[in-house]
């Protein structure tokens, strides 16, 4: 079909105003959709892009609930040897240089079953800013800071045992001064606390001092006066070993014994 020169063209077939209409020179054209936004991200880009929620998983993990720990009651006894797979709390008492945590962690670790080891000096130095280190003076901040550190470590005990972990906790707790000491612990774990001495002689503890470092090494004259003090667990009723001449081993399974005998016939204390 032929036209006349200089006669409009006629409009392309096809539906008005759809996606192919012709635009002629000039003439802007009927208005498209906006364009889309670009997405930010989130963090310092602005608030992160708002997605349709998918199909929930097969295995969601999510907050578990932990029992609260409690006032820790007497062990049941066990059934064989030693502890054998008893769920207790256990209070090792000894002076500077005596072998208390050595011998817990691996008391600890050789158990058949879960057992947590709570170091008291270890929970004290949690502090970095303001540390209130005894060695400088025993004043109401280094006391403050014992106190927290035994009631954190009777927090900790109570909820391991409350989730079936056994714990085995160490300080150095003077007969002369029960009421921040083990009346402090009593309080803080529950009546179920079995407290050990670990106090070999004085010669022994000066040695293992001597091979401490940083502010776990004291003094000669210290160390003496400690070990001195802690002879009056002597006659207190509680289990005391004297490691003097036993390995870490050794000490291990000693302790592992007198803590069957003290399920059994509980100490007085």
């Amino acid at each position: 079909m032929q036209h006349a020169v200089g006669a409009p063209l006629p409009p392309p077939q096809g539906p008005a105003n759809g996606p192919h209409q012709a635009r002629h020179p000039g003439h802007p054209g009927p208005p498209g959709p906006p364009p889309a936004a670009a997405p930010t991200g989130g963090g310092w880009g602005g608030p992160a892009p708002q997605h349709a929620p998918g199909p929930p998983a097969r295995e969601v993990t999510g907050h578990v609930p932990l029992p609260p720990g409690g006032p820790v009651p007497l062990p049941a006894p066990p059934a064989g040897a030693g502890t054998g797979t008893a769920t207790l709390a256990v209070l090792l008492i000894g002076p500077a240089g005596a072998g208390k945590t050595t011998v817990a962690r691996l008391w600890a670790g050789r158990r058949r079953v879960p057992t947590a080891h709570v170091s008291l000096d270890d929970v004290r130095e949690w502090v970095c800013s303001g540390f209130a280190d005894p060695q400088s003076g025993w004043n109401e901040h280094s006391e403050a800071q014992y106190r927290l550190a035994r009631r954190t470590c009777g927090f900790a005990a109570r909820n391991f045992l409350a989730n079936g972990i056994s714990c085995i906790l160490d300080d150095a707790v003077f007969p002369d001064r029960p009421v921040v000491g083990l009346g402090g612990w009593k309080r803080h774990v529950g009546p179920g606390l079995l407290p050990v001495v670990l106090l070999p002689g004085l010669e022994v503890v000066l040695e293992r001092n001597a091979a401490r470092s940083g502010n776990r090494r004291l003094s000669d004259e210290e160390v003496a006066r400690i070990h001195g003090r802690m002879a009056g667990w002597y006659g207190s009723g509680l289990p005391i070993i004297d490691n003097s001449t036993y390995d870490v081993e050794t000490t291990a399974r000693v302790l592992d014994d007198v803590l069957a005998r003290s399920i059994t016939s509980p100490p007085s204390w």
